[in-house]
C-alpha cells in the first residue's frame, strides 16, 4: 500500500464519513414511532369472531357468545368452548407471547358443526398474541392459524 493511502488524512476521511453514517442512522431510529405495545390481557374478556388456518380457509362460529375466554389478572383463565366449560391457567413471559397450562374442562357432546373441538385441540398451540384494533388475535405455531376474538359484551 502507498502511504499516501495509509496518510492519517485519509484515515480521518473514512471515520468521518462513518460517523456522520451511524449519526443519520440513530437520528433516523430516533425519531421512529416505537411499536404499539400489546395490551395486558388480565382484567379482558373475549368473544371468538372467526379462526382463519394457516391453509387459508375460514370458520366462523355459530354464536360467537358460544365461545368465550376470560383472562384473570392471577394467572387464571375460564373458557366456553360451545356446551363446554372449562378453566385453567396462562402466562406471558414477554410482551406478545403467551402460553396456556393444563384446562380443566367439562365433556358435554356439542351438536355438529361445533368448534369445541377444534378449540381443544388447538388450546396448547397457542404461543402468541397481539390486540390490533381493539381485537385480540391469538396465533397457533408453525403458522397453524390465528383466533380472532373481539371484547365480550354481557348478554
Amino acid at each position: 500500500m502507498c502511504d499516501a493511502c495509509s496518510s492519517a488524512p485519509w484515515r480521518r476521511h473514512r471515520l468521518a464519513s462513518w460517523g456522520a453514517f451511524l449519526a443519520l442512522l440513530l437520528s433516523a431510529c430516533a425519531s421512529a414511532p416505537p411499536p404499539e405495545a400489546p395490551a395486558s390481557l388480565a382484567g379482558t374478556a373475549w368473544q371468538l369472531v372467526r379462526f382463519q388456518g394457516g391453509d387459508d380457509k375460514v370458520v366462523v362460529p355459530d354464536d360467537k357468545a358460544n365461545y368465550t375466554i376470560a383472562f384473570a389478572a392471577d394467572g387464571s383463565v375460564s373458557v366456553r368452548f360451545d356446551c363446554n366449560r372449562g378453566h385453567g391457567s396462562w402466562k406471558s413471559a414477554s410482551s406478545g407471547q403467551i402460553q396456556f397450562g393444563p384446562m380443566a374442562l367439562t365433556r358435554a357432546m356439542c351438536p355438529p358443526g361445533s368448534m369445541h373441538d377444534q378449540l381443544v385441540k388447538h388450546w396448547f398451540y397457542v404461543r402468541s398474541y397481539v390486540v390490533r384494533n381493539g381485537r385480540l388475535h391469538l396465533s397457533l405455531m408453525a403458522d397453524g392459524g390465528i383466533y380472532e376474538f373481539e371484547p365480550l359484551t354481557p348478554r
